[in-house]
């Protein structure tokens, strides 16, 4: 008796371990099934992403399609005595500018402006730019008999190529065609400046200054007066405005280079 219960106790722990090792086999065959499927499925998520090669290439083309014109002035004895205006073939252009606050102080005021430009105008300076050889060769005339005017930069960027020049006058006609161009923008982009300041502030002030402007629009010195349409929509709307200046305000409005 005591022999068979051996003989059932050696036969009970043979069957232990054979179904231990059966299990332990299944276990390791999960697991490599697991890692296999883990493998196919990262390659077939790999193999639907799009190559690096063919990504760079459309970021490459869509900066190539990008042009910038940039023009600066810097002249210290003059209101603004620095400026500059960014055009971008595309999206909003940007105009930043530092003023004495007086003739007789050092104080400055800092202005930044973004502001639409008209598709017109924008597509000149690009054809302007062009022509100048996008600035890629000195542009000043080097004439000691012209007084000086400040320090004129122009600069044009795109994915291609880039081009820069600093010149005081330039004989070139496209690049003085773009010198008045973004000189007419500065004046008219600073009254609207002054005119939204006058109009928080002193009132009073804005008859002069409207009346200034009104006689630069008559000489030709402004450009694209729309940039400002707002300010001059919230003074011609404020009843609080004497009527002379809010008709002021108005005939700009609807002088033709507003539009």
């Amino acid at each position: 008796m005591v022999r068979q219960k051996d003989e059932h106790d050696a036969q009970f722990a043979l069957t232990l371990l054979v179904q231990s090792s059966m299990i332990t086999s299944i276990h390791c065959m999960l697991r490599r099934l697991h890692v296999c499927f883990v493998l196919i499925w990262s390659l077939a998520a790999f193999g639907q992403q799009p190559s690096p090669a063919s990504g760079s290439t459309v970021n490459h083309a869509s900066s190539a399609d990008s042009q910038l014109v940039t023009f600066a002035l810097d002249f210290p004895h003059s209101q603004p005595q620095h400026y500059s205006i960014r055009i971008p073939s595309d999206g909003p252009a940007h105009y930043e500018s530092i003023v004495r606050i007086s003739t007789d102080s050092e104080d400055t005021d800092s202005f930044a402006f973004d502001f639409q430009l008209s598709s017109e105008t924008r597509q000149k300076i690009f054809a302007l730019a062009a022509s100048a050889g996008y600035f890629q060769h000195d542009l000043d005339s080097h004439r000691k008999d012209i007084a000086f005017t400040g320090k004129k930069t122009l600069s044009y960027r795109d994915g291609h190529q880039t081009g820069e020049s600093t010149y005081d006058f330039s004989t070139n006609r496209a690049v003085a065609e773009l010198t008045r161009i973004f000189q007419d923008l500065s004046a008219t982009l600073e009254f609207g400046h002054r005119l939204d300041y006058d109009h928080h502030y002193q009132k009073l002030a804005l008859d002069d200054e409207l009346k200034r402007m009104e006689e630069m629009a008559r000489s030709s010195g402004l450009m694209e007066v729309a940039a400002i349409q707002p300010i001059l929509e919230q003074i011609v709307s404020d009843h609080t405005v004497i009527n002379v200046a809010r008709a002021r305000a108005q005939k700009l409005l609807r002088s033709p280079n507003s539009r």
